[in-house]
Formats: structure tokens, C-alpha cells, sequence
């Protein structure tokens, strides 16, 4: 199945200057946003209340939800903790008028979680506090480390295997276009601000994945090209093979959307922030496999030289640089 021709020739490489410039304002414009306006962090990362509730009965999350929204509190996250009758609900005490810190700066536990039972109770008058906690925001200082060191590693990974696979600079391109795919999602990201809680951070490393797979079969087109041709020029090879692969890129993204637009219609409000921060690196790491990426490599100098597997008759290829 194909959308464009296997043989077209669209001219990207043509509009390298252009397509360069806009990823780089793009990338300045995603580091002014999240250092000026910032991300809108989550209960997972500034803190707060974290109940259990159980019911004598069997309720919906979309149930709480509505009562919680009726008693004044718009904000709280509501999950079902595996069953019909237990639920989850975690909120920020600044997230209703009743529930702010008192004087001292400690919240009010006793009162903050009569409050949301009372407002459970006005709809459902068999809902019961299991347990209550406050979490302070250490535990989300720590987890914004954590997500960060865990993006770096899965980068120098990506860095390291392309290396292998291929060549120096094949990763240096690859890991420069996934910077600008993080860079660029988080911008939106704090641009609408978008509430940034965990589900958010895992599919922002779930970007980093997707995105470098497109990049990984453009690649591995240029090198195949590369092995075959005896006199095309690199810009030739680099723009045949974004041409050769466009079809594939399209319909891959294009399906993924699909799963990540039904995920955020049907899958409920506690996965929309996956779906929502998928479908826009899909949309920024496909425009950057196609754009971005084989552009670097030109200007970074990949030559036929460079991958031509290293024998003992070809010794001059054991000394490339």
C-alpha cells in the first residue's frame, strides 16, 4: 500500500535552508515558552491529597467525577483502583476555595477530606473514606529529576545504538532531531498548558521512541542507496530516500494517530494527556524524520565512503576519520 509514488522526487533536500530555520525558531520559541510561561505540573509533581474512597455498591469514575465537579472541586484526578466500588481521587488543595493551606502553610487533612466525602455522600450516601494521605512536593521535585535523567539515558542510548549500527553521524542527526521533537512538544505543551502529570512524561518517552523509529528506516534507505549507487551525490541519495520511505512514514503515523484519537475519545479523561502530547510528537517527529533529520546529515558531510563495510582489500576505509 502506498499514498505517494515508490519513484517520486519530491525535492525536500531543496528546502533544506527553509526547513532548518523553521525547526531552529521553533525549538528558541519552545525554550522561551517553557522558561516564561512553564509547564502546568500535575498532583504527581507539586504534591497533594490522595484519598480512597469505597462504595457499598458498585459506581462509576465518571459518577464521583460529576459529584465532585457539583460540589466545587473541577480539578481532581478520579481513578478506579481495579474494582467497581473502590476509587482514587487525588487533588491540590488550592483547587477549591474550602480547601486551601492553612495560615501556617500545613493543610487541613481532617477538614479537606470531610469536605469531598460530604460531596460524595450529597450523590451517593454510601461512599466511605478508606484512607487519606498528603503528598509533599519532595516526592515531585524527585520525580521531575527522574524523568529528566530518564529522557538523557534513553537518548544516549539511541545515540549509542545508532552509532553502532551506523555511523557517527548518522547519531549525531538522530539525536539532534529527538531534542527538537521533545523540545518542540513540551512548547506546545506549555503553550495550552496542558496539565503535565505522569501519563504526560511517559509519552513524552514514548515520542522519543516513535520518533526515532522513522528516522531508523530513512537511514537504513540511505545506506542501502548509498551501497548501491557508484556516482550519485549524497543530496541525490539523502532525497531519494526520504521520497523512497515517505509512503510508509505517512501511513504509519497516520494509523497511530487513528489509535491515539480513539484512545483520547473513548479512553477516558486519566489517558487523554497520553493521547494528546502522542498525536502532537507523532505530528512534530514525522515532519522532522522528513525535514530535519537528512538535512543535518548532509551538512554534517555523510559520504558512500562512510559506510561501506571495512575489509582487508579496502584499507583505505579502515582510516576514515
Amino acid at each position: 500500500m502506498e499514498i505517494f509514488n515508490h519513484n517520486s522526487n519530491i525535492p525536500f533536500l531543496g528546502m533544506r535552508k527553509y526547513s532548518i530555520a523553521i525547526a531552529v525558531c521553533l525549538m528558541i520559541a519552545s525554550i522561551a515558552l517553557i522558561a516564561t510561561k512553564g509547564l502546568n505540573y500535575g498532583l504527581d509533581f507539586t504534591g497533594g491529597v490522595s484519598m480512597v474512597v469505597d462504595y457499598n455498591q458498585p459506581v462509576q469514575v465518571s459518577e464521583v467525577r460529576a459529584a465532585l465537579t457539583k460540589g466545587g472541586l473541577d480539578n481532581a484526578v478520579v481513578q478506579s483502583l481495579g474494582g467497581t466500588r473502590e476509587v482514587s481521587i487525588r487533588m491540590q488543595p488550592k483547587d477549591d476555595k474550602g480547601m486551601k493551606q492553612t495560615a501556617s502553610g500545613k493543610v487541613n487533612l481532617d477538614k479537606i477530606s470531610s469536605d469531598v466525602l460530604g460531596m460524595l455522600r450529597a450523590a451517593r450516601p454510601d461512599a466511605t473514606l478508606k484512607s487519606r494521605d498528603y503528598v509533599g512536593s519532595e516526592v515531585g521535585a524527585e520525580l521531575k529529576s527522574d524523568g529528566t535523567i530518564a529522557a538523557l539515558f534513553v537518548m544516549l542510548g539511541i545515540m549509542a545504538y545508532l552509532w553502532i549500527r551506523f555511523e557517527r553521524r548518522f547519531a549525531i542527526a538522530a539525536v539532534a532531531t529527538e531534542v527538537h521533537d521533545v523540545l518542540v512538544t513540551l512548547g506546545i505543551i506549555a503553550l495550552v498548558q496542558r496539565e503535565f502529570d505522569m501519563t504526560v512524561l511517559a509519552s513524552v518517552l514514548a515520542v522519543i521512541g516513535y520518533s526515532i523509529n522513522d528516522k531508523v528506516v530513512v537511514f537504513d534507505r540511505i545506506r542501502e542507496l548509498f551501497r548501491l549507487a557508484r556516482k550519485a551525490e549524497p543530496e541525490e541519495i539523502l532525497n531519494r530516500s526520504i521520497n523512497n520511505t515517505l509512503s510508509r512514514t505517512i501511513i504509519t503515523s497516520l494509523f497511530t494517530s487513528i489509535t491515539m484519537g480513539a484512545m483520547y475519545f473513548i479512553g477516558g479523561p486519566v489517558v487523554r494527556g497520553f493521547a494528546v502530547t502522542m498525536l502532537i510528537g507523532i505530528l512534530v517527529g514525522t515532519l522532522s524524520s522528513i525535514f530535519v533529520a537528512s538535512p543535518i546529515l548532509l551538512w554534517l558531510g555523510v559520504s558512500k565512503k562512510d559506510l561501506m563495510p571495512v575489509t582487508r582489500d579496502n584499507p583505505e576505509l579502515a582510516r576514515r576519520p
